[in-house]
């Protein structure tokens, strides 16, 4: 008898483990305890460059990863040179003059990509992007969606940072190019920044910010918390799809 009680109680003594062990586990892996940390990579590009398109196609090929941000800018700048860019904007010329000018750049060029605003690299290198992306690392507030709103969380920021919100088209997009260096190429763009919108500013305490109407439901949404004039990304999220 001495013997089937010691046996029971190590049975149990044995479940009460595990089940500790799983509600640890279960407790580790909880989205409120590990939540995942987004990578962000912008592309600024143009139709005009020659030395683009492989560049792109890197990052179309990273586009749909769930712990990427993948983002593709059309700058200016390459515009009266023969082929004027069909996705470009001055805001994202602007953006990266920004970069330039927080990294100690005399100039701009395409191709070239920020990570995490942090570090910036040609992109023409399958490896040395894979390796950019594999040492960028984040700290910043958390970023929830809540009723048209995105909120983003307290924290302790070193200075007030800015709020973005980032539409783009995560649908392959072919553009058959009439003129420039690349004349009679049809390129293939993915992630292309289709709305840049400032929402606001968050100094550290937990805050909501109103989201505009959407100019098309075929954009994917993300939004991003910045030190301001080209400085770092802290925190990125992409807004969940409804099913």
């Amino acid at each position: 008898m001495a013997m089937i009680f010691s046996r029971l109680h190590q049975t149990l003594l044995g479940a009460v483990a595990l089940l500790g062990f799983s509600a640890l586990s279960q407790a580790q892996d909880s989205p409120s305890t590990q939540r995942q940390r987004l990578v962000v990579v912008e592309l600024f590009q143009s139709q005009g460059c020659s030395s683009c398109p492989p560049a792109q196609a890197n990052l179309n090929a990273i586009a749909g990863q769930p712990d990427i941000l993948a983002l593709s800018f059309g700058v200016t700048y390459w515009d009266d040179l023969g082929w004027k860019d069909t996705f470009a904007r001055d805001a994202y010329t602007q953006r990266q003059w920004d970069y330039a000018r927080a990294h100690k750049h005399d100039n701009v060029w395409t191709p070239q990509i920020y990570i995490n605003g942090h570090t910036d690299i040609v992109g023409t290198d399958r490896a040395q992007l894979a390796d950019a992306i594999a040492h960028a690392n984040s700290s910043g507030p958390s970023i929830d969606w809540k009723q048209g709103q995105v909120v983003v969380g307290a924290g302790q920021p070193s200075a007030p940072c800015d709020v973005w919100l980032v539409r783009y088209d995560p649908h392959m997009l072919s553009v058959r190019i009439g003129a420039g260096e690349n004349s009679g190429r049809t390129l293939q763009h993915r992630n292309v920044v289709r709305e840049l919108v400032h929402l606001g500013t968050w100094s550290g305490a937990a805050q909501a910010f109103p989201l505009p109407p959407a100019q098309s439901s075929a954009l994917s949404t993300a939004a991003l918390v910045q030190v301001p004039r080209g400085g770092d990304i802290l925190s990125a999220a992409k807004e969940a799809v409804s099913p």
